[in-house]
């Protein structure tokens, strides 16, 4: 039975819209489809990589959870950088990432990416103007590098309202086992929110295209968002014996950027 959100959001949805055996169950199936996926990525050689953005607390580490946890540790990475160090900050601003890229056979997930500079280091000037502009500018062409490369991008946006960030940081603060997810930034997050969201909505009006398109997961019940995410990554790409029943995503929940989403509020504001 659903239970009703604790963020106190009318925008917001349920805290779990399905029950617990459902869920289970649809996971599952869904970590079957994706050892399927790397049985045949291993076999072609293909190179994945998957960024996955959104506020803190969106639940970027809890989707990465449920996808890697039945494969091979050995073709698959997952990518969490740190504050850049200064000698990072005297290169380009890529090449702190490129180590990181997928090789023939692997499967790389971002936990943040380079979009940091359209997000947080925007917000929290941890960069200059300079610097924002310069990246706004050329990252498109270095996505598009990348994909005439061969690798396969995938680009998700996990948003969530207010009170659900509001909600699942306090969480963080008063459960012990998340303590590791604390940071100073937690502190900023919702009081930073409208300055978040204007950084969000230009990182996603200037970046989205038909080459590197940007997907939008909403994210306040956890559970729906990792289902619907897992599924829409599978339906795009190739791998043999793709059960297409079992990965029929739920448009309310995931869906390529529009700006008419932002406008009409299917994008938290």
């Amino acid at each position: 039975m659903a239970k009703k959100s604790t963020s106190g959001d009318p925008h917001a949805l349920t805290d779990h819209a399905i029950d617990k055996a459902t869920y289970k169950a649809d996971m599952h199936a869904l970590q079957i489809e994706l050892v399927k996926l790397q049985k045949h990525f291993l076999a072609k050689d293909d190179k994945i990589l998957v960024l996955l953005e959104g506020r803190d607390a969106a639940g970027k580490d809890g989707v990465i959870k449920r996808i890697t946890r039945h494969l091979s540790p050995r073709e698959t990475r997952v990518v969490a950088l740190g504050r850049p160090s200064d000698r990072d900050r005297s290169t380009w601003y890529f090449q702190r990432y490129i180590p990181h890229l997928p090789a023939a056979g692997e499967f790389v997930l971002m936990n943040r990416s380079w979009y940091n500079r359209a997000g947080v280091e925007r917000v929290m000037g941890f960069c200059d103007q300079a610097e924002y502009d310069e990246f706004m500018e050329t990252v498109l062409d270095f996505e598009h590098m990348l994909v005439r490369s061969g690798i396969k991008l995938v680009k998700y946006y996990i948003d969530i309202t207010k009170g659900e960030q509001k909600a699942r940081l306090k969480d963080r603060r008063d459960n012990p086992l998340k303590q590791w997810k604390i940071s100073p930034i937690d502190a900023q997050a919702t009081k930073l929110w409208d300055d978040y969201s204007v950084a969000r909505n230009d990182m996603l009006a200037r970046t989205h295209n038909p080459v590197s398109p940007w997907t939008v997961v909403r994210g306040d019940d956890k559970w729906l968002a990792r289902l619907n995410l897992i599924r829409d990554l599978l339906m795009r790409l190739d791998y043999d014996g793709k059960v297409n029943e079992v990965l029929r995503s739920n448009p309310d929940i995931v869906f390529r950027y529009d700006e008419s989403y932002i406008q009409n509020r299917m994008i938290a504001p």
